[in-house]
C-alpha cells in the first residue's frame, strides 16, 4: 500500500501547496489591496477547490478499504439467545472459538475473530442474545451488542425458526432501528426442523427490514457456502488498484473528513460570493487538519509565501 511507502505523506504535501498558493492570493486582496498584484480569477479557484475536494474525498473513501485490509470487515452476528450465533460462529471460524450451549445467555460479552474468505478478511463478532431480562450481567451483554451493531458494516440477524412470529416481532422493535444505514443478512437458522410451507410462512416476516434473507442450518452446515457469497456480495470492497494511495489510520481519516467540510466551506462560499476572510479561514482550517497528518503545522507559512512569490512593497 503507497501509504506505508510515503505515497500518503506526499499526496498530502501536494495538495498543502496547492491550498497554500490559493490562500496566498486570497489573503494578498485583505492584506495588499494597493498592491499591483495580479489574482487569479475566482472561476480558476473554484475549480481548484474543485480538484482539492476530489483528492481528499477520495482519499478519505479510501478508509473504507484500508480498513478492511488491516483490520477486517466488521460483521457483527446478533439475534435472541439460543439461535445458534455461536455455532455459526464456530463454523466460519472452523474452530470452537465460542461456547455452544442449550442454556439461553449463555454468551455474555463480545467474542471477536477474524477469517479470510476468497482473500476478503472478515472480522466475526458473537454477541451476547437479547431478549427481555432482568438479569444485570446479561442486560450489560446486550447493551454491548447494540454497541456492536454500531460499529459493524454487516449485520447476520439470526432468527431461530422454531421462535412464533410473535415473539419475534417483538424483539424486532428494540432491533430493526440500529439497522438503519446497515447492510443486513436475515439467517433463518434451524431450517432442518420446520417443514417447508412453515419455512415459506415466516420468510416474509419483517416486510419493513431491507435484507437478502437466507435459510441456514449452522448446526448441519446447510448453506454456509451460500452465506459466504453473500458476505462477499456485501463486503463490496473496490479493487485496491482503483485507489493510488489507501488511508488505514482512524485518527488519518478524522481529520481528512474535517479538511474535506472545510474545503467544501470554501467552494460554497466562492459559489454565493462570501467574503475573502471567511474564505481564507476556512481554507486555513483545512490547511490544519492536512497538517495534523503530515506535522506541516506553520502560521508563518502563509505569509512566507506571499513575500517570496510576489514583489510586495517594491
Amino acid at each position: 500500500m503507497n501509504q506505508m511507502r510515503g505515497g500518503f505523506a506526499g499526496k498530502l504535501a501536494e495538495l498543502r501547496d496547492k491550498l497554500l498558493q490559493f490562500v496566498s492570493l486570497v489573503e494578498l486582496e485583505l492584506d495588499f489591496p494597493e498592491e499591483d498584484v495580479e489574482f487569479a480569477n475566482r472561476q480558476k479557484l473554484y475549480e481548484l477547490t474543485e480538484e482539492i475536494e476530489r483528492e481528499i474525498d477520495k482519499l478519505a473513501r479510501s478508509f473504507q478499504l484500508g480498513n478492511a485490509i488491516k483490520n477486517g470487515i466488521p460483521v457483527a452476528i446478533i439475534g435472541e439467545t439460543n439461535a445458534g450465533k455461536s455455532t455459526l460462529l464456530n463454523l466460519l471460524l472452523n474452530e470452537e472459538k465460542a461456547i455452544v450451549s442449550d442454556i439461553h445467555g449463555t454468551t455474555r460479552d463480545v467474542i471477536e475473530d477474524t477469517v479470510n474468505i476468497s482473500g476478503v478478511s472478515f472480522r466475526f463478532i458473537d454477541t451476547a442474545g437479547i431478549r427481555h431480562t432482568t438479569d444485570t450481567i446479561e442486560t450489560m451483554g446486550i447493551e454491548r451488542t447494540f454497541q456492536k451493531i454500531g460499529q459493524a458494516s454487516i449485520v447476520l440477524w439470526m432468527i431461530d425458526l422454531t421462535t412464533p412470529v410473535e415473539k419475534i416481532e417483538s424483539l424486532a422493535e428494540s432491533i430493526v432501528p440500529k439497522l438503519a444505514d446497515k447492510h443486513v443478512l436475515l439467517l433463518f437458522n434451524k431450517a432442518d426442523l420446520l417443514p417447508d410451507a412453515e419455512r415459506v410462512e415466516k420468510e416474509h416476516i419483517l416486510p419493513e427490514l431491507k435484507a437478502e434473507r437466507l435459510f441456514i442450518s449452522a448446526k448441519k452446515q446447510q448453506n454456509t457456502d451460500v452465506l459466504q457469497q453473500l458476505l462477499l456480495k456485501a463486503a463490496a470492497i473496490p479493487q485496491i488498484g482503483e485507489h493510488d494511495v489507501i488511508v488505514t489510520n482512524l485518527r488519518h481519516y478524522e481529520a481528512l473528513v474535517k479538511a474535506l467540510e472545510a474545503v467544501r466551506r470554501v467552494k460554497e462560499g466562492l459559489e454565493i460570493g462570501i467574503s475573502s476572510d471567511f474564505i481564507s479561514q476556512d481554507i486555513r482550517e483545512c490547511m490544519f487538519y492536512l497538517g495534523e497528518i503530515t506535522g506541516q503545522i506553520s502560521t508563518d507559512e502563509i505569509l512566507g509565501n506571499i513575500f517570496s512569490k510576489f514583489c510586495i512593497g517594491k
